[in-house]
């Protein structure tokens, strides 16, 4: 399998320039070209993902994450949900890189093989950052409805938790 993982992305690459060879493409001149849309649509989407990051960034330093997380930890306690997963269930729809820090402190503090650290694979796995990848796709379509998408994305986000820490009881 080690073998396999690092020669995967090159014979990738190689079996593309073969194919454009092949059909008689320039794939140089084609791969510059796609690297300039690439540019063009990361320019694009820059305002909103400063936006998306200034927002993660205020949530965090407000304290309301952690405000949250108390009022959830209370509730849910009675429903046998460990109060250590809440922060991360509250998280991840909004951002990959600050779930996937809680999710490793997480795990890190109580292991792999506790119930804890299950769920919070498992959420890792099973849910989405919902407002990071909407607010992604929507730009690049330039969709202005975004409530049709927001709602059934949050539903299954919620779904995926709850479902995560069913399967783990």
């Amino acid at each position: 399998m080690m073998y396999f993982s690092a020669i995967i992305i090159p014979l990738i690459i190689s079996i593309i320039v073969f194919c454009g060879l092949i059909e008689n493409k320039k794939v140089y001149d084609l791969f510059c070209e796609g690297a300039k849309d690439g540019i063009k649509m990361t320019v694009k989407m820059f305002p909103t993902l400063i936006g998306i990051f200034l927002a993660i960034g205020m949530l965090r330093s407000s304290g309301l994450l952690n405000y949250l997380s108390n009022i959830l930890g209370n509730i849910l306690k009675n429903l046998n949900v460990p109060s250590e997963i809440i922060p991360l269930a509250l998280i991840k729809p909004i951002s990959g890189s600050a779930s996937m820090a809680l999710a490793t402190d997480i795990i890190s503090k109580f292991g792999t093989e506790t119930r804890i650290g299950m769920i919070a694979a498992t959420i890792m796995a099973a849910s989405e950052t919902t407002f990071y990848v909407i607010a992604i796709y929507m730009n690049s379509i330039k969709a202005k409805k975004s409530k049709f998408v927001i709602v059934p994305a949050i539903i299954a986000d919620i779904v995926s938790i709850i479902t995560a820490i069913c399967i783990i009881k």
